[in-house]
Order: structure tokens, then sequence, then C-alpha cells
């Protein structure tokens, strides 16, 4: 009924505005529309209808206006699951799966009583231990197993950005997929004492000079913090690390696979890719 007096208000509108015609049509149209929905179940899309509405997205400002089959997000839904796909195909190894072997229980009670008789031996020192008494184990091995033991710590990291908050900056990467199936990779330096956006920039082949390149450019006007928080990605190399050594600031690697170390960046990364996906684009995109 609501549907009825909706077109009916339209019809009136367009009766008005000197178009009888297309008034009429456009009142004949939705009304047949309206009862086809009712009686009919929803038809099922193909992958070409797909890449239809995933194109018409990029390309016009009114396509959510004339969709009716799915809501909007569903087709932001099927943009991604698109670029995922594409990825994962790329990404899939050619011959079969080979993992490490596991770990003797005897290595990991070793590694346990070495970590509690040695509270600030960490992966490397336990690692570098078992590598002369000849027991062969990666390092990441050692990590993990690690992980799972109760340690404690003099100073929690809750309590170190607390005390340190306006002498701390973070840095972070983060990716925006294109209509093309590209990777933009988009590098953030953010402020911890006022969640502020200090600088940014993007490329699409991050190197470590380029990385210490942003450093300087950043920090040109500007006061060097004493700390700066990262995680542990190839990409800051010995260049970042030269530079941020000349520049007197401190690196603060976050653990391994724990983004909530760095909050703050995650927060905004996160926020920056919902944008991404769910900005309305113009009429020139």
């Amino acid at each position: 009924m609501l549907a009825i007096i909706l077109y009916l208000f339209r019809f009136v509108r367009l009766l008005g505005s000197g178009h009888q015609a297309v008034a009429v049509e456009n009142l004949a149209l939705r009304l047949q529309l309206a009862a086809y929905k009712r009686k009919r179940k929803r038809p099922v899309l193909t992958e070409w209808d797909r890449l239809f509405w995933v194109g018409l997205s990029q390309v016009g400002s009114g396509w959510r206006h004339a969709l009716i089959f799915v809501q909007p997000d569903t087709v932001v839904r099927w943009q991604r699951e698109r670029f995922r796909r594409f990825w994962a195909r790329l990404s899939r190894p050619n011959g079969p799966r080979r993992g490490s072997p596991a770990v003797a229980s005897e290595i990991r009670r070793l590694i346990q009583q070495m970590a509690i008789a040695n509270p600030l031996w960490r992966a490397p020192r336990i690692h570098g231990e078992l590598k002369m008494l000849g027991i062969s184990i990666l390092e990441r091995t050692v990590s993990r197993i690690l992980r799972a033991i109760p340690r404690s710590f003099s100073q929690t990291w809750k309590t170190f950005l607390r005390n340190h908050l306006g002498q701390i900056v973070s840095v972070d990467f983060f990716t925006v997929p294109t209509i093309r199936l590209r990777m933009i990779f988009v590098f953030l330096i953010l402020e911890h004492r006022r969640r502020e956006v200090l600088h940014f920039n993007v490329t699409e082949h991050p190197t470590s000079a380029w990385v210490a390149q942003q450093m300087v450019e950043v920090f040109a006007d500007r006061e060097t913090p004493s700390y700066l928080i990262r995680d542990r990605d190839g990409v800051y190399g010995n260049e970042v690390r030269r530079r941020l050594n000349s520049m007197r600031i401190l690196e603060v690697l976050t653990a391994p696979q724990s983004p909530w170390q760095n909050a703050y960046a995650e927060r905004r990364r996160q926020n920056c890719n919902r944008a991404a996906f769910l900005r309305k684009p113009s009429s020139r995109s």
C-alpha cells in the first residue's frame, strides 16, 4: 500500500512538470515491477550480471537508485570476493604442501626450562643456545613456543604507551584494491598524542629507500619523536634503520602477529579500508 501511494505521488509530480507520457509509462512500469516482486522469486544473478554491477558502481553515481534486486552493500561484497578469489588463485602453491616437522616434546621442555631459568632471554638467544647444542630448529618456532609460557615483565605494553604518549608515533602499511585487481600500498604515520595523521603517501612498489624518504619528509619541519612503533615487515630495511638512527628515533617492534600493539594505526587502517570500499563514486570516477 505504501509503495502505491509513493508511485502515485511521483505520478502527480511528473504530470505537473509537463511530462504526461513519461509519467504514465513510469507509473505503469513501477506497478508491474511491484507486482512482479510480490509473485515471483528473486532472480538468480549470473557472474556476468555481478561483473556488470561491479563495473557500473565504479563509473556512475546513480547506480544505487537503479539497483532493485539486491542491496548496494551486496555489490561491494561481490567486488571483495572477486578480489579475494583472484589473489587466492595466484597464491595457490603448484606442488604439494610441505610444512615444518613437528617439534619433539623433549625440545619443547628444554626451551621451556631455558625460558623459565633465564627470564630475560628471548627467541634469538635461546635459538642460538640450541644451535650450539646441535639442535636444528627455526627461530620462529622457538618464538611460537615461548608465547605459550607465562612470563612476567617489568613494564606492560599498556604502561609503556601511557608513559610515553606524547613521544610516540606509529607507522603502518595497508592496501587498497582497485577495479583492475591491482594493489596500492598506503603508508601512514600517526601521532599517538592526538591520534593525528602526520603524513601519508601511496605507491605500488614500496621499498626501504622510499620509506626512509617519507621519514625525512614528515619530520623535516617537526620535532622528532623519541619512539617509533612499527611491525616486522621486511620493507623497513637497513636504509630505514640508518635514517632513524641519524634522527635519534628509537624503533619499537611489535610482536609477531600482534596488530593490537599498534592499535591506533590499525584502527585508522580499518577506517580507511572501510571508506575505500563503501565510498560513493563520483560521476568522473
